[in-house]
C-alpha cells in the first residue's frame, strides 16, 4: 500500500514565483522525501537524505535553495557570486539538475550554469565570468577550473552532493574532500545518497555539522505499476532469448542494462544486425556522443538503448514502457534504480530480468530489499535446467602431448607470451 500524500507545496513556505513555476511544471503535491527535506533545508540544517532516484529528490534540494537565495539574487549580473554548488558524480546527472533548476527559477532571477569534463571548458569559463549564482558541477572539471582562478568558492553558503555513494565508488573521495574544503566553514551541507554505506558515513561523519537524517524505505520506492518478471536461462543463450522477447513480447521503448562496456557493444552489434534501431551509453563515450544517445532515444528515433549503470544513473526519461536487466546486478538496491525509470508519474511499465545459474543468489538479495517475489516466466524457448551449475569458461587446451624435455626453445618462448 504506498501512502497517499495530501500535502500540497504551498504548506513547505515556497514563495509564489517558485510555486508558479512548479504549477506549470505539472506538479501538484510533494513526494514524500520531498514533504521530509525541504522544510530542513529552509530550516538552514544539514541534511542525509537516503532516498532513491525517482523519488523526486533533486526538486528536494532545489526548491529550497532557490527560496533560500531567492532574496540575494538582485546583485549586478557580472557581481554575482557562486551560493550554491551541487556537486554531480556523472555528466548526465547534472544536466538533468540543471534542467530541474532552470525549470524552478523561471520566475526569478537567479542564474543557473553546469560544467562537466569531456568537452571544452572555453564556453564553460565564459558563462562563470558573467556571473552565477547556482553551480552544478562534476568534480574534475570543478577542480579545473578552481585551479584557473575561474571559480571562487568562498561565497558558497549551501553544498549538495548528490549520489554520493556512487561519487565515492567512481574514486571522486579525495576530490569531493578537497571541494568541501575550499569553501566557507559557515555553510550547509545537504548529503544525497541511494543507499549509506560505511563509505558514506564517514563522509558525513567529517563533514556534516549534526545533521538530520531523511529515509525514503527503499522498497516504498518501487511503484505498484511495475510489472516485474523473471527469466531463467542458460547464460549462452541469453542474447537469444533477448531477441525472442523483442519479437514477440516487448512492445514500446526499452532501457537494456549491461554490466559493462564490452556487454553493451557486444549487444548493440547482435541487435544491429537483427534490424533493430538502437543507442548506447556507457563510460568510454564522449559527453556529445551519449547526449546525442539520449536524445534519439528521447525522440523515439531508436526503441533501444542499451546502457551501463554508472552512465545510466540518474536519467530521466518520460513514458519509458520496459526496462529489460540483460545482466542481473550484484548490488540490490541497483536494481531498484533500475527498475525505477519506468512507471513513473502514473504510468504503468515491466521489468524483464534475465538469470543464468551464476546470478541465482543476485536474485535472492533483490527479493530480500524489495520484499516481494518476482514472477518467473517458465514457459519460454530456452529453460535452464535447474540443476544447472553456473557456467565456468574453460580453455580448450590441454597439457602439451610433447613430454617435459622436449621443447623446443622457440616453443619455450612462446609459452612466455602469456598476454
Amino acid at each position: 500500500m504506498r501512502q497517499i500524500n495530501y500535502m500540497s507545496f504551498k504548506d513547505l513556505s515556497l514563495n509564489k514565483p517558485i510555486l508558479k513555476a512548479i504549477t506549470e511544471a505539472g506538479y501538484d503535491n510533494p513526494t514524500l522525501v520531498q514533504e521530509k527535506t525541504i522544510p530542513l533545508v529552509l530550516n538552514k540544517k544539514d541534511v542525509i537524505v537516503s532516498a532513491q532516484t525517482g523519488t523526486g529528490k533533486t526538486a528536494a534540494f532545489a526548491l529550497p535553495i532557490l527560496q533560500l537565495l531567492f532574496d540575494k539574487q538582485d546583485a549586478p549580473k557580472s557581481g554575482k557570486k557562486i551560493k550554491s554548488l551541487i556537486v554531480s558524480p556523472t555528466r548526465e546527472l547534472a544536466i538533468q539538475i540543471e534542467e530541474n533548476f532552470k525549470t524552478y527559477s523561471k520566475y526569478t532571477n537567479l542564474r543557473t550554469t553546469v560544467v562537466f569534463g569531456g568537452t571544452s571548458i572555453e564556453p564553460q569559463k565564459d558563462i562563470l565570468k558573467k556571473g552565477v549564482d547556482i553551480l552544478i558541477a562534476t568534480p574534475g572539471r570543478l577542480l579545473d577550473l578552481h585551479k584557473q582562478d575561474i571559480v571562487n568558492l568562498d561565497y558558497v553558503e549551501i553544498l549538495v552532493l548528490d549520489e554520493a555513494d556512487l561519487m565515492l565508488d567512481m574514486g571522486f573521495i579525495d576530490d569531493v574532500k578537497k571541494i568541501e574544503r575550499l569553501c566557507t566553514n559557515e555553510k550547509q551541507i545537504l548529503l544525497f545518497s541511494a543507499t549509506i554505506p560505511y563509505k558514506v558515513e564517514q563522509l558525513a561523519n567529517n563533514i556534516l555539522n549534526n545533521p538530520e537524517r531523511v529515509e525514503v524505505a527503499q522498497n516504498a520506492s518501487i511503484s505498484n505499476n511495475i510489472n516485474q518478471v523473471l527469466y531463467y536461462v542458460p547464460k549462452r543463450n541469453k542474447i537469444e532469448l533477448c531477441l525472442h522477447l523483442l519479437r514477440n513480447t516487448i512492445k514500446g521503448n526499452i532501457i537494456i542494462f549491461r554490466r559493462t562496456k564490452f556487454g553493451v557493444e557486444k549487444l548493440e552489434q547482435t541487435l544491429l544486425k537483427n534490424g533493430y534501431k538502437v543507442e548506447t551509453i556507457h563510460g568510454d563515450k564522449s559527453q556529445n556522443l551519449r547526449q546525442e544517445a539520449l536524445q534519439k532515444f528521447k525522440n523515439k528515433e531508436a526503441k533501444i538503448l542499451i546502457a551501463t549503470d554508472v552512465a545510466a544513473r540518474g536519467i530521466d526519461i518520460d513514458n519509458l514502457d520496459n526496462v529489460i536487466n540483460f545482466d542481473l546486478p550484484n548490488v540490490p538496491e541497483t536494481y531498484v534504480h533500475r527498475i525505477g525509470r519506468t512507471a513513473r508519474a502514473g504510468n504503468s511499465g515491466t521489468s524483464y530480468s534475465l538469470c543464468s545459474a551464476d546470478e541465482k543468489a543476485y536474485v535472492t538479495t533483490i527479493q530480500q530489499l524489495i520484499q516481494n517475489q518476482i514472477d518467473v516466466v517458465e514457459d519460454h524457448p530456452y529453460p535452464l535446467d535447474p540443476k544447472a551449475k553456473p557456467e565456468i569458461h574453460k580453455s580448450k587446451k590441454t597439457g602439451s602431448k610433447y613430454k617435459k624435455g622436449r621443447k623446443s626453445t622457440a616453443s619455450k618462448k612462446k609459452k612466455k607470451r602469456w598476454y
